[in-house]
């Protein structure tokens, strides 16, 4: 398991992937989420708009991250 820090509240889904480079582009993230390949929290999860907050994790291609989030650094 992987931290993936940020620096505001929340990211989306498919930023998150990007940041994560787990994929290569939004397209690229927007396929894999569509088809139900990405799981949030255990669940899988197909709105590439979901937003992740502090302590969310997402997992996809044998890969997990958590989120930090800290908006104040």
């Amino acid at each position: 398991m992987q931290e993936l820090k940020i620096h505001t509240e929340y990211i989306t889904l498919g930023q998150a992937l990007k940041l994560a480079n787990l994929t290569s582009s939004g397209v690229e993230s927007k396929i894999v989420i569509a088809e139900g390949e990405v799981k949030v929290n255990g669940e899988v999860e197909t709105r590439r708009g979901k937003k992740l907050r502090d302590g969310d994790s997402f997992s996809y291609d044998q890969e997990t991250f958590v989120v930090h989030a800290d908006p104040n650094a």
